[in-house]
């Protein structure tokens, strides 16, 4: 089996402070971070950005999304976009991930340009929408048509490893246009072989792991979110788990 470039980025999505500094210590290179990874990633607060910023050195990159749910906006809420967009500069990010798409599944193009533009020079990163576009190839085109530098997918499936066919298939069509990252599922057993097959050269991850609640009183009567008992239980990325899949990235792991 061919070794896989040690040059492999390793992108961990977040959404507190512990989380970022735990992925950095166990070598993953850039952060995502993320509000509310619960329901799959919103806009984390101006605190929250700052006090990321402050505690780690590798590359932040900050999502956009206003509210959990689809991916059609309205005007205020591409206004709020365009606010949270400019905050993030202020706030010290190295970028912003996003994605837009209209009524009909496909990249919302007029936008994603005006938003990437706007974030410049700002990295930006469209993230899953992508998934939810109806043609992945059309779509890819309409992302490297907005200039995003990257976009982030699953290929279209559950999992990265499920779609690791269509994720190189994606990533010949990109001839070097734009940086295709996959994400969705990708633990230390799968990463390698993803990597080898896909030719990619970064990688998105979670690696969140749930941990109970150090609260000694508690109410079984009362479920505060959507899912009962969540109230007692938090999801932190831990770091020798990005240790271990960093790891398996390296050559000799073979």
């Amino acid at each position: 089996m061919a070794g896989v470039s040690p040059g492999i980025l390793v992108e961990v999505c977040v959404d507190s402070v512990a989380s970022a500094v735990a992925a950095e210590r166990g070598g993953g290179a850039r952060v995502e971070l993320c509000g509310s990874l619960i329901e799959g990633g919103i806009t984390p607060s101006a605190g929250l950005i700052e006090m990321t910023r402050a505690a780690v050195s590798v590359d932040l990159h900050v999502m956009i999304r206003p509210r959990g749910g689809d991916f059609c906006y309205d005007r205020d809420e591409f206004e709020i976009m365009g606010r949270d967009v400019a905050l993030a500069q202020r706030l010290g990010a190295n970028g912003v991930v996003f994605g837009i798409l209209d009524v009909n599944g496909n990249v919302d193009l007029a936008r994603t340009r005006e938003l990437v533009n706007a974030a410049r020079p700002l990295s930006v990163t469209f993230h899953r929408a992508f998934d939810m576009t109806a043609d992945l190839v059309r779509a890819l085109d309409d992302v490297c048509a907005a200039g995003a530098d990257r976009v982030l997918t699953s290929g279209g499936e559950s999992t990265s490893l499920q779609a690791r066919e269509t994720i190189a298939q994606l990533v010949r069509q990109a001839q070097n246009r734009i940086v295709v990252m996959p994400g969705g599922g990708i633990k230390a057993e799968s990463a390698r072989s993803l990597v080898e097959l896909t030719r990619v050269s970064e990688i998105h991850v979670g690696l969140r792991s749930a941990i109970p609640s150090p609260m000694l009183h508690r109410n079984p009567r009362i479920a505060m979110g959507a899912v009962e008992g969540r109230e007692y239980q938090r999801f932190v990325v831990l770091e020798e788990q990005v240790r271990r899949l960093c790891a398996a990235l390296m050559p000799e792991a073979g």
